[in-house]
């Protein structure tokens, strides 16, 4: 329950943070902005053109007797658009900071130099390009892994009361982990950290992974909270990543780093390979 808090604790510092730097918090918008646009505009498409897509992909309904064909198309349809909502939500992180990378590689370092206690912030020696590129391929990853889970959470959703109850409850803690782990991955990539480590990382402090994700998740819900919450995100994610790496900070913005227990573990015990 403790690491619980601690995660929430992460989420607030860090609208804090952007909240105490208005001209960062004012551009990492642009980028939410976008995705917004874009998302919008598919989903309009899809409510306007859904039920005729569904017809044109189900002629064998053709010659069924009323009133089947219209109840089974109209399901198709309904669980079309719930798919579709649901991947919004787990794309909308990774396509908002793809869009946004620079912005958000320097808004990441600009909360590593303000808690670091010699002022410096860890930077990757990579081109832009080839950041663009990990950044990508890594979302990508994390997509059809979200999906996986997707497919088995909406089958599971027919089973009586828990698919009501628990099913939901699990979909939540599935895309707070992976929304987590698309947000701090801006400040483990720059330490060099692959996604293999990134995720043994995150899983080896669950958790406090559920304790920032899980209430982001369900902000996201909302497409426009989402768009004001991804750069303070952003900034909370940057000092959680701290704490998972055992990183000594100012106590500034991150709280006292005691609490959460990660000061002096091993990069063994931590799941991560030094670099």
């Amino acid at each position: 329950m403790r690491d619980l808090r601690v995660g929430f604790r992460y989420l607030l510092k860090g609208q804090k943070w952007v909240g105490r730097h208005g001209k960062q918090f004012g551009f990492g918008l642009l980028p939410g902005l976008i995705t917004l646009v874009l998302y919008t505009a598919a989903l309009i498409a899809l409510a306007l053109w859904g039920a005729d897509f569904v017809t044109w992909a189900t002629p064998f309904a053709n010659d069924w007797d009323t009133p089947w064909p219209g109840l089974f198309r109209g399901f198709l349809t309904a669980v079309l658009f719930a798919l579709a909502l649901l991947l919004s939500v787990i794309t909308f992180t990774a396509m908002t900071l793809l869009i946004g990378q620079p912005f958000y590689e320097s808004l990441s370092e600009k909360v590593d130099r303000d808690v670091s206690p010699d002022g410096t912030a860890p930077e990757s020696a990579l081109p832009l390009l080839r950041e663009l590129w990990i950044s990508a391929r890594d979302s990508l990853r994390i997509v059809a892994r979200a999906l996986v889970w997707a497919v088995l959470l909406f089958a599971l959703g027919f089973i009586p009361v828990a698919g009501q109850t628990v099913v939901p409850v699990i979909g939540f803690l599935v895309t707070g982990f992976f929304l987590t782990e698309e947000l701090a991955a801006v400040a483990l990539q720059r330490r060099g950290v692959e996604l293999r480590e990134r995720l043994a990382l995150l899983r080896s402090r669950r958790t406090l992974v559920w304790g920032f994700g899980t209430p982001l998740a369900v902000a996201f819900l909302i497409p426009f909270v989402a768009v004001f919450l991804m750069p303070g995100a952003v900034a909370g994610a940057t000092l959680m990543a701290r704490d998972l790496l055992g990183e000594e900070t100012t106590g500034k913005e991150s709280g006292d780093s005691g609490d959460s227990g990660e000061s002096g573990r091993t990069d063994e015990e931590r799941g991560v390979t030094p670099r």
